[in-house]
Formats: structure tokens, sequence, C-alpha cells
């Protein structure tokens, strides 16, 4: 039966990609609590993530060093934990949740936008602006210099003013004269951000869920559990690929670029999965003033819809 082949389906992948527990809570808190009002009571996020392999300890473990990492924070009431993101962690799920729901920019004007690094900034400092430039899909195309062809400019503000490296770097805008570019560009474009490795990513992702598509489609009635599991897992291993992807201009990519299709799965999985998985977590998630919230609504613009 199609619930069989799913029960298999998660055990295995459980077995063969053991996921790190900060990883994963940090996957279910910006996927799902978030929309949700954002805080919850530790108990019964413990109760949550249960069925993905992760008990009591590794829950409480990981939820410390997440309050170390500044994603998370904590309040009591009475002998109740109640766990939020923090203003840093929302901004943080923001920058990198609008990349995976929003669609990939289609138009492209030839324009790139170089952050320069020089000596004004202090080593640490210039190691934490570069690292979340590069996890904005930025690319160090050379020594000191960052750049992206297609940004959100007010996602670059946000991370200089984190950084407090607003006034410490320089941002420019460049474009790449057509008879200087050509094979050349593509190149630089291809070891810079290393698509050959992102898309094998890419191919694996797809291989491992489309049967998974094609058994849920074919059940009868998915189960609200098997829901929260397999949207949590589907956008763990997403998010772990997609995340790596600048989301270049179409102009910049092969034609067969196989980013757009394991998107379209994604969201495919992503549609059959929420209302179940949000049946889940409203039965197991309180909070201090009862049970969960409603999601709110910008969550059902997410992937274009998901009506």
């Amino acid at each position: 039966m199609p619930s069989h082949y799913i029960d298999d389906w998660i055990a295995r992948f459980l077995a063969e990609r053991p996921v790190r527990a900060n990883s994963l809570i940090i996957t279910v808190y910006g996927d799902m609590i978030a929309v949700h009002g954002g805080t919850v009571w530790l108990g019964s996020f413990i109760r949550l993530v249960q069925p993905l392999g992760l008990n009591e300890r590794m829950v409480r473990t990981s939820v410390f060093r997440l309050i170390k990492e500044k994603w998370l924070i904590a309040e009591q009431s009475g002998r109740r934990s109640y766990y939020s993101l923090t203003a840093l962690g929302r901004r943080r799920f923001e920058h990198a949740y609008r990349r995976i729901y929003d669609a990939p920019q289609s138009d492209w004007n030839g324009e790139w936008q170089l952050v320069l690094t020089g000596g004004a900034l202090p080593p640490g400092q210039r190691d934490a602006l570069r690292k979340e430039l590069l996890w904005d899909g930025f690319g160090n195309i050379a020594p000191g210099v960052l750049a992206h062809p297609s940004p959100n400019t007010d996602t670059l503000m946000e991370i200089l003013e984190d950084c407090d490296a607003r006034d410490k770097v320089v941002v420019m805008q460049a474009r790449a004269l057509a008879t200087a570019a050509g094979k050349a560009l593509q190149q630089l474009v291809h070891e810079c951000w290393g698509l050959a490795t992102i898309a094998a990513d890419y191919e694996r992702f797809i291989e491992r869920f489309r049967p998974l598509l094609r058994a849920m489609r074919n059940a009868r009635a998915l189960d609200p559990q098997h829901c929260f599991v397999l949207r949590t897992l589907l956008m763990h291993e997403f998010r772990r690929v997609q995340l790596r992807d600048p989301q270049l201009p179409q102009q910049l990519l092969s034609a067969r670029w196989p980013g757009h299709t394991a998107r379209a799965l994604c969201r495919d999985i992503y549609v059959l999965t929420q209302a179940g998985a949000a049946r889940h977590l409203m039965a197991v998630l309180e909070t201090a003033q009862g049970p969960l919230p409603e999601a709110a609504p910008h969550f059902y613009t997410r992937f274009g819809g998901l009506g």
C-alpha cells in the first residue's frame, strides 16, 4: 500500500541521510513554526520531532546551541519553557526562504552588483560578512570582491547592517561589455559558483523525491504525521542544495539546468503535504496561549501560491 511505501521511504531516507539536529530544528522553525506565530512550548516541540529520529536529549542540546548562536530565545512561564526565533533569526530565515519560495528572476539586464571588502573591515568581521554574502548567493570572483548578477538590494543592505559593515565596504554596479564577455564570463560563473556540483546535487534530489511524488499521488489519503515528516525532509534536503544555488539568470545557465525541475518537484510535494502537515502541527504543538495559531496569510503565497 502507498502508506507502507511512504513508511519505508522515510526509514530509508533517515538511514541513508542522517540529519544534524541543529539543522533540522532550523528547518522546522523556518518552514513551519515561523508562520504559526513563531513560539512553541519545548515539550510539544520534542514530541513533534520524535518521528524524525530526534530524542529529548538531542533536542535540548541543539536548542541550547541555537540560543548561543542567536537563532532562538527562551522565555519561562511557570515550569514550561517557550522558544521563539530571535529578531536576527527571523531576518536570517527571511533572507534564506525568500530565495527558496520565490521564483528566480527571469529577466536580466546584464548588470552585476559588486561588494568590495577592503582594509576597513577587521579580519573577523570581514569573514563574517563574506559568509553571509556567500549564503545569500554572492560569489567570490576575486580577492576581496564578491559579485551577484541579480541580487536583492534590500537584503544586501540588511546584511551589511547586521554585520556593521555598511560604511566599511564599497558597493558598486557593473556591466560586462558584450565584446569581452561570452565564453570567458560563462566559465568564470561556472567555476566561481561551482555550478557542476550544484547541478549534480539537484539531479540527486530529483532522483530521490520523484518516486515519492508518484506514491503520494497514488495514495487514497495522506496521514498528517507523514505529511509533516515528508515536508520537513523535503525542505531540509531542498534547502541544502538551493541555498548553495546563487539563482543566476537563465542567460548564465545551461539550457537544461536541473534546478528548474527540482523546484517544480519540490513545489508539487509541498502542495500535497501542506494541509496535512498543518493539521499535525496544530494537534501537537502548544503555545503559552494554548493551541498553535493558524498560518499567517503570506504563507499561502509560497511557490507562487499554494491555493
